[in-house]
């Protein structure tokens, strides 16, 4: 037998060494990736509204209602976007990013897409659901302590905001925040006085901030407030999509936005979706504007959030409700991706089975009885009389909107999606949202 030497044994070792380290990052990837998928939808691209079965005549009625909304004074600026068949045929802009400085808007000018973000977060909890990490009807509390024993409302004292409480008669669960049925309320934009000085005492932060905080800290002081009512009996709008971001922290072992950012929006192509800007990209950020008292747009002023968000501030707080930006082309992305049962160009996010249970009805009669939709897991969804009424879209077409005027829908059935980015507050005659949706419909020409 011939010896060999150690310099002829090194190059083995080596071999060895990098397939063994080739091993151990591909069995770590799931933690840190998605997986590829057998199919391989392309991204969005620009297509002519003939080649996907829309009519180029009447999807121009939706140029004539922006045109007009924006002359009328409706409000300051649109962009609208319509994609079938995963293309874009129709992406225009009308009116100002701010008409302080006259800024003109552009295609990819970025937006506070506020309760848009609750999709995203919703999408991210069943992501972490999928490899097994928890159940959906695990209580709360297993994973935020802060939550055991949760309490209900039962007297409230306006002259000092103290208050008296009974024992809720369950935990809160995951499945419960997902549909907005915990019990927890929304602090300032509250529709209960009560809870809007609950909330504000306890110094709960709603929405977003600029301040030099976590929302670890906002959440635990949110834990120990009572509820509007019993756990998983009524429909109340909430933070829950607050607590499933700092959910998402606990259970992945990541911060909220590196999570979103390596798991979902690098992975889409969502280069422009994220918490904060940096500064290469702030003067895309569209101004929120008012009607002043002589009719005139101007910038919405300090309240009880800063305007300026998400340009300026500590940059630490990730609202999992209301504190994504976006541009109308990258939500469309993560719509498609749903569109396309759950992957984007080979990437798979969810699973189509898991999409199903999704938008299946989550809620019983609890959401808008007889409104035509229902909620799911993480969207509002249209049902058999919704359909029937009109001008919504096709049974399953998922929509929601956010606090700054911008909304979006998708049909699954006639692959169609809309999105509608405005940036407002406070009073305005604006129509385009319905109307919009309606036209999108009606441009179906196959």
């Amino acid at each position: 037998m011939k010896l060999l030497t150690s310099k002829q044994k090194r190059p083995n070792f080596v071999i060895m060494k990098s397939v063994c380290l080739i091993v151990l990052f591909a069995l770590a990837l799931p933690a840190n990736a998605q997986t590829t998928s057998i199919q391989k939808s392309p991204p969005l691209s620009e297509g002519s509204p003939e080649s996907v079965g829309m009519s180029s005549e009447r999807l121009a009625r939706i140029d004539t209602l922006c045109e007009k909304a924006v002359r009328n004074g409706d409000v300051p600026g649109i962009v609208a976007l319509v994609a079938r068949h995963g293309k874009i045929v129709f992406f225009k802009t009308y009116g100002m990013a701010d008409n302080q400085s006259r800024r003109t808007l552009k295609t990819d000018d970025i937006f506070r897409i506020a309760s848009q973000s609750k999709a995203i977060t919703s999408t991210a909890v069943m992501m972490l659901w999928e490899e097994g990490k928890f159940k959906l009807d695990d209580p709360i509390s297993k994973y935020i302590p802060e939550f055991k024993n949760p309490q209900v409302l039962k007297t409230f004292n306006q002259s000092d905001s103290s208050y008296t409480t009974i024992p809720a008669n369950k935990e809160i669960t995951i499945r419960h925040l997902l549909t907005h049925t915990s019990g927890i309320g929304y602090g300032v934009i509250d529709g209960d006085e009560r809870f809007r000085m609950i909330y504000q005492k306890a110094g709960v932060t709603d929405l977003f901030t600029t301040e030099n905080i976590r929302i670890e800290e906002s959440v635990k002081k949110l834990a120990k407030l009572p509820l509007h009512h019993h756990p998983g009996e009524k429909f109340t709008y909430s933070e829950g999509l607050d607590v499933l971001g700092y959910f998402i922290e606990v259970v992945s072992g990541m911060t909220f936005d590196a999570f979103l950012k390596t798991r979902l929006f690098d992975p889409l192509g969502m280069k422009d979706t994220g918490f904060y800007l940096p500064e290469n990209k702030a003067k895309r950020l569209v101004s929120i504007q008012k009607k002043s008292d002589k009719g005139e747009w101007v910038r919405y002023p300090i309240t009880f959030y800063d305007p300026n968000y998400p340009i300026t501030g500590a940059k630490r707080f990730f609202s999992g409700g209301a504190g994504l930006r976006s541009t109308a082309k990258d939500y469309a992305t993560f719509l498609q991706m749903y569109l396309n049962n759950g992957e984007l160009n080979g990437i798979r996010i969810l699973s189509r089975t898991t999409i199903q249970s999704m938008m299946s009805n989550q809620t019983g009669d609890l959401f808008g009885a007889d409104s035509g939709s229902y909620y799911g897991l993480a969207f509002g969804v249209v049902d058999q009389k919704g359909q029937s009424l009109g001008g919504q879209g096709s049974v399953g077409t998922f929509n929601w909107g956010g606090y700054f005027n911008t909304s979006f829908f998708a049909d699954p059935k006639e692959q169609t999606i809309g999105v509608l980015m405005k940036q407002t507050r406070g009073p305005v005659s604006d129509d385009t949202g319905w109307k919009f949706r309606l036209l999108v419909g009606q441009a179906v020409d196959d």
